[in-house]
């Protein structure tokens, strides 16, 4: 049964919002109007821009018949707040739509970080109550088809690119018992498609170290992209991606799909988790195997972190150079060492000679990133392979950052590189010193 205005929701005329409620209590009480005179299942029909605008409308219309004194952006918050809780995510909403906002941690229902270019804050708002924020992880894991509950209290999920979530985003949802804290929900937003221009300007490298990149990857080296949690690995990655030829048929292969390539020809694969009966789960292996089977001129794996390390290393060396991945590690040579320890994981005996062979002639170049104390993301190291077959690992430094004077220092390029450049028909850009500095 609807309610009429005249109920106990009215408030008599001339009243402000500030002299009788807080502004969680009055979005509280708008809600809960709008949802007794609006069905939202009859919406449910119409896109979602279009049910927000008659949301929006309908909000508006409510607010003049309650006769609240609002300011004009008093009134423009209170509509967007009522309908994000309706029809949306609440708080999230426009943490969602916040470009410089990277990732979103909730640690139950009162407390909300979030990371803003590389730096952790808190923000002053939350969720109301520990239900409303159950109610929001509803609404995101329903939305990719998922569920969690007491009996699957826990999920990893892809959300969609969308009108509202223009990135896309990964949401990675804990509930009690597994959680002390109460609900937990860790949401990653996917970065921008930076290109170099963006992370020179960033930071990140220096021209010179731009050029050269573009010119190796131009060259099919084959390259490895190496750093900590959140040292801007994808990023990094999708900018080298952007030096593809376009003739070229790409496939990426990824947990998440994160990168964004501008090639006409480019295949997108990403693993699927398995179902509730723990059955039809998709690794990456999987997918690295079989985009071997759809005649790729380059494969992007987004990160090298289990066996798919070894069939990554064997189509390298099998006529797919030119790949690109990422693997988690501390420093350009940890880089090497944990791809040679995640190949052993394969249910594939390979001795342990012949594993080092396989890395030394497959991986061209190690490029290793960090993030400082200040959020700034940036490469540390720039190191080609200069080891052949079997020997112990060598890496010879061509650029390194040094902290104590703010700056990126070049060494010369070793021959084995220059060698590599000419042979695919490019020159060492002019910008690269021919001498160290």
């Amino acid at each position: 049964m609807r309610r009429s205005f005249n109920d106990s929701f009215a408030r008599p005329q001339g009243v402000t919002s500030t002299d009788t409620e807080t502004d969680d209590a009055q979005v509280s009480r708008f809600k809960q109007i709008l949802l007794d005179e609006v069905d939202l299942q009859e919406l449910s029909r119409l896109q979602s821009e279009e049910r927000r605008a008659r949301l929006e409308r309908v909000m508006a219309h409510l607010i003049s018949r309650e006769s609240v004194i609002l300011s004009s952006r008093e009134r423009s918050n209170l509509v967007r707040r009522v309908v994000d809780e309706a029809i949306g995510l609440g708080v999230l909403e426009p943490l969602l739509a916040d470009d410089s906002i990277s990732e979103i941690m909730i640690n139950g229902h009162d407390t909300v970080y979030v990371e803003r270019f590389g730096r952790v804050e808190r923000i002053p708002s939350g969720f109301t109550s520990e239900p409303q924020l159950l109610q929001t992880i509803d609404r995101i894991v329903s939305a990719v088809n998922r569920r969690v509950d007491e009996s699957s209290p826990m999920v990893d999920a892809r959300l969609p690119a969308d009108a509202r979530l223009p990135r896309g985003a990964r949401v990675n949802v804990v509930l009690p018992p597994l959680s002390l804290s109460g609900p937990v929900v860790t949401i990653r937003l996917f970065p921008k498609a930076y290109g170099l221009p963006e992370l020179l300007q960033r930071g990140t490298l220096d021209q010179a170290a731009a050029e050269l990149l573009e010119t190796c990857v131009r060259a099919r080296l084959s390259i490895i992209v190496s750093g900590g949690t959140a040292s801007g690995k994808t990023t990094m990655l999708n900018a080298l991606s952007a030096f593809v030829p376009s003739r070229e048929r790409i496939i990426t292969v990824e947990d998440a799909a994160e990168l964004s390539l501008t090639q006409e020809h480019v295949i997108r694969l990403e693993t699927r988790p398995a179902n509730v009966d723990g059955r039809g789960d998709v690794t990456i292996r999987d997918l690295v195997r079989n985009s071997l089977r759809m005649r790729p001129d380059r494969i992007i794996v987004g990160e090298v972190r289990g066996e798919e390390a070894l069939d990554m290393l064997q189509a390298m060396n099998t006529g797919h150079d030119g790949s690109l991945a990422t693997v988690h590690a501390n420093s350009a040579a940890d880089a090497l060492s944990r791809i040679e320890t995640l190949a052993t994981m394969s249910d594939i005996d390979v001795p342990f000679a012949a594993l080092r062979d396989q890395v030394n002639n497959a991986i061209h170049l190690v490029v290793q990133l960090t993030r400082d104390a200040d959020g700034t993301r940036r490469i540390v190291e720039m190191a080609f392979l200069v080891s052949k077959r079997r020997e112990d690992y060598q890496l010879q430094t061509l650029m390194e950052w040094d902290p104590v004077q703010r700056r990126f220092l070049h060494h010369p390029l070793p021959e084995r590189l220059l060698t590599a450049l000419t042979r695919a028909g490019e020159t060492v850009p002019d910008t690269w010193p021919r001498e160290p500095r």
